[in-house]
């Protein structure tokens, strides 16, 4: 962005050095990346007149043009630009003349001829990138004329770097604005008058078939007498950095750099149907832009058609060549719109065409500027082009926008900033930036719709910082209410006891990547069906986010499994992914704790090695429960997707079902060429974490010792071993200590549909040792409560 200070100054008399409104511009965060007086490094170039173009003797692309420039003066200069020709004015760069970046013009002899200077682009008289011909001057430039009053190259130019949270600084009149605020004087912007609203003027149509994506579109009708500018616009318009086409044209592009409005003038007598429709493209459709290139558009892009729906205009980006203005425009449609800026930067980056107005929509241009930006151009072209407008305008605002209403706090403001700020003072800092305010202490900031940034409290307290000026605000030592300084909350110690007790229990932690595939999904036995797609994967194996934490891990087993280490136990406490819930946009994300234990478990030298059984990981969820002091687990028999049917629960703590428990299912084994046994947990670490605790009690450990003794039972397969183990603990009472599955065994001889499952118990009394007749009444208790609840058979 561009800023010459005598175009600032049309709307704010400011009188401060260059230097000082620079540093005005940084503080504001309108970083300025250079301070530029085009004029300061040219020196003796002068208008000249080309007499007249002939060819180069020994070269195609480069010609011979013979000039004057005043004084009876005339040279030769060798040119290899395109458009000139006999009787144009142009900037003549004299022998011993200096051009910016230091370079000085020498006679030279190119291919034979001797060049007596050089004819200059913008580009190389530092007004912009356009080198694609040498810059003309107006006809009636006086010859021998110092380019930089011709120009006025005397101004100075702001080269700012506009970040793109600020669309309303794209424009002069933002830029200003903010200056006046900073140095506190008075910033004028011309009201619109009042407008005559009408549906159609004339035979002049205008349709927008999707309101969506264009909130609002404003048309005018005028006549124009088509020509060049006037030299004071085209001065400004090569300072800003572009290129003056016509008269027409430049007051678009005028407007556009001043109120940061970006407009589109249609040739009215080449638009077929006498208007405009604004509609979403067909797949495969064609229209030639301005730049002569064929664009195919797709059904995301808006357009502009006629009013018989031929695309005329990629809408916000660039018109089309089929209505542009030309020398032979008579009446134009002026079309001043606001577009939805998420749909123009998604069509400018997918067709690579980037333009001025597409920088500008893409960021928010203000919806409640757009009848103003039209009557701002018909003002302009009354003045340049002889223009007649229509006093009808066609105005297509079903919903109009509303200020944004933020409700400030001094004491928030100072709480964040360090200042000590009066309600009244931070009024006084915001309300020079357009922002309006009600009330006292907190009060209420209308936040302008020229600022789509400001939409929170936060957004004002950071036009305050930028008010007062970061330099100016004293460092102050962040606080902390007394006691919290170093604390991990409740939460977050509860999450590490959780990998603690899990890493007591020999699992490693393990950390998988949230973005997986539906294929990933249906291996471990899982559906996709309600799941979080990535609207732009990168790799078509990371296209939906995970609703489970379980296929990754159970591909680190597999891949350890391929390595020679089947024999693992890993845990992971990661983030899943669900749909929205109702009212939300953002995903609904928990904190689910998976673990995998897979092959053999490792014992004691005594004790034989054992595959690893569903048993492992319930004692797992087990070692939680009493980590946490849970109050109410149950653990429910059910049969889970993707886990063994008669091996696998569903878990609940305060009757809120939280997770599942099981081994893993054979085919999911067998489709990871897993050929060992594996059992898994997954449960929400929220709901575990916030269930019932018992009360922190101590018990003093008993100095007598304990009776061990086991029971197995002949059970059918669907009876769950966490329901004979709650039998067991109700029928055994206080004295219970321990009671553990440790085996679990099937064979023709129990029987078709039953198994054997084996507990081990342990009872110990805190006051005297037990007695054979203690434990077997107690013994017999446990076996009768197992026998009649589950229909078990007590084995020998």
């Amino acid at each position: 962005m561009r800023a010459p200070l005598s175009w600032i100054r049309d709307f704010t008399p400011i009188e401060a050095p260059p230097s000082e409104i620079a540093d005005a511009l940084n503080q504001l965060g309108l970083e300025v990346d250079d301070v530029d007086a085009p004029g300061a490094e040219i020196h003796d170039v002068v208008a000249a007149r080309i007499v007249q173009v002939v060819p180069h003797p020994d070269a195609d692309k480069i010609r011979l043009a013979d000039i004057e420039f005043g004084g009876g003066r005339a040279l030769r200069v060798v040119c290899g630009a395109p458009n000139i020709a006999a009787g144009m004015v142009v900037p003549f760069a004299q022998v011993g003349a200096m051009l910016p970046g230091d370079f000085r013009i020498t006679k030279r002899k190119i291919r034979g001829v001797v060049s007596e200077g050089m004819l200059c682009s913008s580009r190389e008289l530092g007004l912009g990138d356009d080198h694609d011909g040498i810059l003309v001057l107006p006809d009636d430039t006086e010859l021998g004329a110092d380019v930089r009053d011709v120009l006025g190259l005397h101004d100075v130019v702001f080269e700012l770097s506009i970040t793109p949270n600020r669309p309303d600084a794209m424009g002069i009149v933002g830029v200003a604005r903010d200056l006046a605020a900073h140095f506190g004087l008075p910033f004028a912007l011309p009201t619109a008058p009042a407008i005559e609203l009408v549906d159609r003027i004339g035979d002049v149509s205008v349709v927008v078939d999707a309101p969506e994506r264009c909130p609002r579109l404003v048309a005018r009708v005028a006549t124009v007498v088509m020509g060049e500018s006037p030299a004071w616009m085209q001065q400004r318009l090569r300072l800003a950095g572009m290129r003056p086409i016509s008269n027409v044209v430049d007051v678009t592009n005028y407007v556009m750099l001043e109120r940061c409005r970006p407009l589109h003038a249609f040739d009215l007598d080449r638009l077929a149907g006498r208007g405009i429709v604004v509609r979403v493209a067909t797949d495969g459709e064609r229209m030639t832009t301005l730049d002569g290139v064929e664009r195919t558009l797709d059904g995301g892009d808006l357009v502009i058609c006629d009013g018989e729906r031929s695309p005329q205009a990629i809408a916000g980006i660039m018109g089309g060549r089929d209505s542009e203005v030309d020398a032979s425009t008579t009446k134009i449609l002026l079309e001043s719109a606001y577009f939805e800026p998420a749909g123009i930067s998604r069509s400018s980056k997918r067709l690579g065409l980037r333009s001025e107005a597409s920088a500008r929509f893409e960021r928010g241009v203000d919806p409640n500027g757009a009848a103003a930006g039209a009557d701002r151009a018909l003002e302009l072209l009354a003045e340049v082009a002889g223009a007649v407008a229509d006093p009808a305008t066609i105005d297509r605002y079903p919903r109009p926008v509303a200020r944004e209403r933020v409700t400030v706090r001094s004491a928030r403001v100072n709480a964040i900033l360090g200042t000590d700020l009066t309600a009244a003072e931070v009024r006084g800092l915001v309300e020079p930036l357009g922002i309006e305010t009600e009330g006292s202490d907190p009060f209420i900031a209308a936040c302008p719709t020229d600022r789509p940034d400001l939409a929170r409290e936060i957004d004002v307290i950071e036009e305050v910082a930028r008010r007062v000026g970061l330099q100016h605000i004293r460092r102050t030592v962040a606080s902390a209410p007394a006691g919290s300084v170093g604390r991990l909350s409740e939460a977050q110690r509860e999450r590490r006891l959780v990998a603690d007790v899990l890493v007591g229990a020999g699992f490693c932690e393990a950390m998988s990547m949230p973005l997986i595939s539906p294929a990933d999904l249906e291996h471990v036995g899982l559906t996709a069906d309600a799941t979080v797609e990535v609207a732009n994967p990168l790799r078509a194996e990371e296209s939906i986010l995970r609703p489970s934490v379980r296929p990754g891990l159970l591909r680190a087993v597999a891949g350890n499994a391929a390595r020679g280490e089947p024999d693992v136990a890993l845990f992971e406490l990661g983030t899943v992914f669900g749909p929205p819930r109702s009212g939300d946009l953002l995903p609904d994300e928990r904190t689910m704790l998976g673990a995998v234990i897979a092959g053999t478990v490792r014992r004691a030298p005594r004790e034989p090695d054992r595959a690893v059984h569903v048993g492992d990981a319930v004692d797992v969820v087990h070692a939680l429960v009493a980590a946490l002091r849970l109050a109410d687990l149950a653990i429910e028999a059910v049969a889970v997707p993707g886990l063994h049917a008669s091996r696998s629960a569903r878990i609940l703590v305060d009757g809120a079902d939280i997770g599942a428990v099981g081994e893993v299912a054979p085919e999911v084994l067998a489709r990871l060429d897993l050929v060992g046994p594996a059992a898994t947990l997954e449960l929400d670490v929220g709901a575990l974490c916030a269930g019932r605790r018992r009360p922190n009690r101590f018990v003093p450990i008993s100095s007598f010792p304990p009776v061990n003794f086991d029971l197995a039972f002949v059970v059918a397969d669907d009876v769950a071993a966490a329901e004979i183990a709650a039998t067991v603990r109700a029928a055994a009472g206080d004295l219970l200590e321990r009671v553990e599955l440790f085996d679990e065994f099937r064979s023709d001889a129990l029987g078709p549909g039953r198994r054997s499952v084996a507990f081990a118990l342990r009872c110990r009394a805190h006051d005297r040792t037990l007695t054979d007749t203690e434990i077997a009444p107690l013994r017999t208790a446990v076996i009768d409560a197992v026998v009649a609840a589950h229909d078990a058979i007590l084995r020998g």
